[in-house]
């Protein structure tokens, strides 16, 4: 009998972009995460594959290995993924170049950002090798599921969700992410005094955010009297009752869909809370 040929190793770009159409992650490694990803629940996302530029695989091939991880319901080891750094999660960060710019701004923080773009991967892999950036870690796949089965309790400093799917039609808030069963995943993996930043254009979602938010008792907003035109200690805050939103920090890079929103006559809206 004649042995068969070994299975060729495909490359991270070329599994990536070979993943199935139906799943709404790349970087399968075993068929367990495959029957994950298959589970009957609504999804705040829309699986994007997209074509890569030579440029972005290139990154992929080279920097993957390094950076990259498959959200494959295996526990993280955060310290030792970040050197022991804190960590903040972000969720849908596009085509990277807002994370890429908060890396290199405060190398003393960890980021672990979560996407299901593929050429986004590539993207933020190029920006990281220009920078020389080590503090960020590219996750790929379905932000619940690192969440829910990957992340220990009290594990983060951090939530930043900048500008995700507004879902405007109303027969699709339900797959709106953030809302009161989002929370009460996130609410253990965020460590006490962990800072959790939103950001939209879409108005009714920012007052859902800021509604689900404020519900919430473990957490405290920074701006509870804020209306978001100017930057006011919590002591600071006069009377009155607005939404409750912050300024854009200054530690927020403006973002592409952020510069699209304007330019629409949008108004962009940040919300700044912490864990009690």
């Amino acid at each position: 009998m004649t042995a068969s040929a070994p299975s060729p190793q495909l490359s991270p770009s070329a599994r990536l972009s070979a993943a199935p159409a139906g799943f709404p992650a790349p970087m399968y490694p075993h068929k367990a995460t495959e029957a994950q990803h298959r589970e009957r629940r609504i999804r705040s996302f829309q699986p994007r594959r997209g074509r890569m530029t030579k440029a972005q695989a290139g990154a992929l091939d080279r920097g993957w290995e390094r950076y990259g991880l498959a959200i494959d319901g295996t526990p993280l080891d955060l310290a030792g993924l970040f050197g022991g750094l804190p960590v903040t999660l972000e969720i849908g960060f596009g085509m990277g170049d807002t994370t890429a710019a908060m890396a290199a701004a405060d190398p003393s923080s960890g980021i672990l950002a979560a996407d299901v773009h593929t050429p986004g991967h590539g993207n933020l892999l190029q920006f990281l090798e220009r920078d020389g950036s080590e503090n960020v870690r590219l996750a790929a796949g379905d932000a619940i599921i690192l969440l829910r089965d990957m992340l220990p309790d009290a594990s983060l400093a951090g939530l930043r969700v900048y500008f995700p799917d507004p879902w405007p039609k109303p027969k699709h808030h339900k797959r709106r992410l953030i809302q009161e069963s989002f929370l009460e995943l996130v609410l253990p993996r965020l460590a006490p005094g962990a800072l959790v930043h939103c950001a939209t254009d879409w108005e009714p979602y920012a007052e859902q955010m800021a509604r689900v938010l404020s519900a919430c008792p473990e957490l405290e907003n920074l701006h509870p009297e804020g209306d978001g035109s100017g930057w006011l200690e919590p002591e600071e805050h006069p009377a009155g009752s607005v939404p409750g939103y912050a300024p854009r920090p200054a530690w927020r890079p403006m973002t592409k869909f952020e510069r699209a929103g304007l330019a629409k006559g949008h108004v962009v809206h940040d919300l700044l809370f912490r864990r009690r």
